[in-house]
């Protein structure tokens, strides 16, 4: 009977825990959920009904706002193309090459290896303030001021995300088979590009979310490289919204802005979680 006893026990203690996960999760997917839902709702009001203070109930002024702000002098649709064409070439680019250097250090050994990995990790701490001013110098001498090159090329080289992937790698990615793959012939692109790319899935997954966010809300540096009118990215689009004179100013285009800035981040995210859960339901099956 004792043996009953217990495995009822252990079974009741294991749904404890379960229901308690699972409130949890329900209030924090809630916390995450509401401002989205507080900006939805802002949208939805008038200027002058924002400024009568909260409330969280949606009002009529959807449309309306989404008029003023496709008439306002602001690119909008402009401004959305560009911030898409810097951020996924941003995303693709950074995971794609900083996977290319994490598996160099992980599967090669050379003489200055650490010595490399060491000077990496040392560039993570060097805040993007520091180094601006000689590198808007930089591009203005080599004419790239109003250009997306300066914004998406330097995102090669990316120290947090190359960290995180080749961490990621040393459990994800056996040396034993990148040597089978040689044994039968392989070549190295090909290895790389065909063993070790789709069993990184779902860190690549992770840090083109990450990368591609990054990219879509930088508004320090395209602020010193993008002038021209059709050349600017929705950061900076939205500043400007907020500092029009005051008798323009008009909060429900900018909250309507803001809106229609992340509708992008939600459908890449969407598109890029199924890799992370089958990632995730891989280890689980292999564990």
């Amino acid at each position: 009977m004792s043996e009953p006893i217990g495995e009822i026990k252990k079974s009741t203690s294991t749904h404890a825990r379960r229901v308690i996960a699972y409130i949890v999760l329900i209030i924090l997917s809630i916390l995450c959920l509401f401002w989205f839902y507080i900006l939805l709702i802002y949208s939805t009001r008038s200027n002058g009904e924002i400024q009568k203070g909260i409330t969280f109930i949606p009002s009529t002024h959807f449309v309306e706002n989404f008029k003023n702000l496709v008439n306002s002098s602001q690119p909008v649709f402009q401004g959305l193309r560009n911030s898409l064409i810097i951020a996924c070439s941003s995303a693709l680019l950074s995971t794609y090459f900083s996977t290319l250097t994490a598996y160099a250090i992980h599967v090669y050994d050379f003489k200055l290896k650490k010595f490399i990995f060491t000077f990496i990790l040392m560039i993570m701490m060097v805040p993007t303030q520091v180094t601006v001013l000689g590198f808007i110098q930089l591009m203005t001498k080599m004419n790239l001021i109003n250009n997306f090159i300066p914004l998406i090329v330097p995102t090669i080289a990316a120290p947090v995300t190359f960290y995180y992937l080749k961490q990621y790698m040393e459990s994800a990615l056996p040396l034993a088979l990148i040597e089978a793959a040689r044994i039968d012939g392989s070549g190295e692109i090909r290895t790389f590009n065909t063993i070790a790319l789709p069993l990184m899935k779902p860190a690549i997954a992770v840090q083109a979310i990450f990368t591609f966010v990054s990219s879509w809300n930088n508004y320090f540096i395209p602020t010193f490289i993008l002038k021209k009118e059709k050349m600017k990215t929705i950061p900076i689009i939205i500043a400007q919204l907020r500092s029009s004179d005051y008798l323009k100013f008009d909060m429900g285009q900018v909250y309507m802005m803001i809106t229609l800035s992340i509708f992008p981040v939600i459908i890449v995210y969407l598109i890029l979680s199924k890799h992370i859960v089958s990632g995730i339901a891989m280890g689980s099956v292999k564990g």
